[in-house]
């Protein structure tokens, strides 16, 4: 059983400007078994939240804490967060030139259980996770995200993850860029994911649409730099029809 506990936290974006304050108190919880959805309007600070998490170097932390499992998340470098089981897929993965999507994983794998994977296995669980996906094999042999659709983009995302087994998933706009096929095949990853492992998911998103794949056990909306109110499932079929222009006077109460 492995708890994401997120207090009171203010986070700033640094610029040459100087500092300008993007979340402004967020109180969360991210448990084993359970699915987060963190929904609002672009802009309030989503995936700032998602970027503080994994380490972020142009966000500062200026009040509150994160922590994982009661170890500080804020006093962990990057990869220490990775290692300790954090995992975020992007909403803009980065290309990779030279590095094949087999050594990136097989190096990701290695960083994270501490060894390398024995080779007969290793390949039998890539395989494996990429049937799941829908994914070709040859797949495996290109540069990482060069070139990739952006459907192929999020099927590796969900791949990385399906393979490193994090303790806390973090997906930010994961459903951004995906037709309805694509939509399908990767919630289904998460889903499958999330059964196997039993880790915790936190499931930020702008639409409902993933939704209809993916149910989240409580539904956060973020408005103004932090949660302005939460409900179940049904909360987000209120979104849905409303919108979120109602939570603007609450974000700024």
């Amino acid at each position: 059983m492995s708890t994401l506990q997120i207090t009171d936290l203010h986070a700033s974006v640094v610029t040459d400007a100087g500092e300008t304050p993007i979340l402004k108190g967020v109180d969360l919880t991210v448990e084993s078994g359970r699915t987060q959805a963190v929904m609002g309007p672009n802009g309030s600070g989503k995936s700032t939240l998602a970027y503080v998490i994994a380490g972020h170097p142009k966000y500062t932390v200026t009040q509150g804490s994160i922590t994982l499992d009661g170890e500080d998340v804020l006093d962990m470098s990057v990869d220490e967060r990775a290692r300790a089981g954090l995992f975020l897929a992007m909403q803009y993965p980065i290309e990779v030139p030279g590095v094949s999507v087999s050594n990136f994983l097989r190096t990701s794998a290695t960083s994270i259980r501490g060894e390398a994977p024995k080779l007969r296995t290793w390949i039998g669980e890539v395989k494996e996770a990429m049937a799941g996906l829908q994914m070709d094999g040859a797949f495996a042999e290109r540069n990482v995200n060069e070139g990739f659709s952006g459907g192929e983009k999020k099927r590796h995302e969900i791949l990385q993850m399906s393979l490193l087994k994090p303790k806390i998933a973090i997906l930010d706009e994961t459903d951004s860029g995906l037709d309805v096929d694509a939509l399908r095949v990767v919630s289904e990853g998460v889903n499958r994911f999330q059964e196997d492992s039993g880790a915790g998911v936190l499931l930020i998103t702008h639409y409902t649409r993933i939704l209809r794949y993916i149910t989240p056990d409580v539904v956060n909306v973020f408005a103004g730099g932090r949660i302005v109110e939460t409900g179940g499932p049904e909360l987000a079929e209120v979104l849905e029809a409303d919108g979120y222009e109602r939570f603007a006077d609450l974000a700024k109460a």
